[in-house]
């Protein structure tokens, strides 16, 4: 029996493709699987072939999931494409056509029996809550042409799901969000639309020039920090179950002014 495997590209829309051609092949469903990348030993019996990533086909199948299967399965299985695991792809398209299958298909994703989709909601909740934790831990400094500035790094692709937080509250300001394991910047004008640039900005020194205000506030907040702690009450162990230490390199209450060296 041969298996069909379509590699797609890492993104919303090149999984969404693949979902896309995946029903084109009018093939049984569990002989077809999406991969990302090309795989280091081909298989056996096994038929390859690219998806090009395509936004009039993303499209179709995104309109199809939310009438279908409703904006809560919308929801988690773009928070399921936003992990950096590779089997997510295959997960995303089996549980596609688990919930197109059933009579209810806004019901799908409480079918965790299905490895497939409890495999969605698996990265789609660790992607929610690493989200959630950078509404929480997102420090910005303000630079000197009066840009808010803030570097992260994510393990998931979270960059989309935290602006919308931050445009809300930040409408009257200019800021960056920059994303510096993925490359990706997210840039909000005042009283304007947010939007995402990759590749390196033309300036991109200027995000390391703060104002004078900012440098002095910082130091003056690092140690108002620092100086508030009660020694005899410090708890390491439940410091870092609450603030895992991977956040701290972008937190301004854990970098040195100049030298922006961390504690752990």
């Amino acid at each position: 029996m041969e298996e069909y495997y379509l590699i797609c590209e890492d993104s919303l829309e090149g999984i969404f493709t693949g979902v896309y051609d995946a029903y084109l092949l009018k093939k049984p469903h569990e002989q077809i699987h999406l991969c990302l990348g090309e795989e280091e030993n081909y298989r056996l019996f096994a038929v390859y072939a690219d998806c090009k990533a395509d936004e009039v086909k993303a499209a179709k199948v995104a309109k199809t999931v939310v009438e279908r299967l409703g904006q809560e399965t919308y929801l988690a299985l773009c928070r399921a494409m936003a992990s950096p695991q590779t089997d997510k792809a295959d997960a995303v398209y089996k549980t596609i056509v688990t919930g197109l299958s059933m009579k209810n298909g806004k019901e799908v994703m409480g079918n965790l029996v299905n490895p497939y989709i409890h495999r969605v909601f698996e990265l789609a909740r660790f992607t929610a809550n690493e989200a959630h934790f950078h509404v929480e831990f997102v420090r910005f400094s303000e630079l000197q042409n009066g840009i808010l500035y803030s570097e992260i790094g994510p393990k998931n692709n979270i960059i989309t799901f935290i602006m919308p937080h931050f445009a809300d509250r930040l409408p009257l300001e200019n800021f960056v969000i920059y994303d510096e394991i993925r490359n990706i910047y997210a840039i909000h004008p005042v009283k304007g639309d947010w939007y995402l640039f990759t590749g390196e900005p033309d300036e991109k020194e200027a995000f390391h020039m703060l104002s004078a205000g900012e440098e002095k506030y910082s130091e003056l907040f690092f140690h108002f920090f620092h100086s508030i702690a009660i020694k005899e009450r410090k708890n390491l162990g439940l410091q870092r179950n609450m603030l895992p230490i991977r956040y701290r390199k972008y937190m301004t209450e854990f970098q040195k002014d100049a030298q922006r060296t961390y504690e752990k």
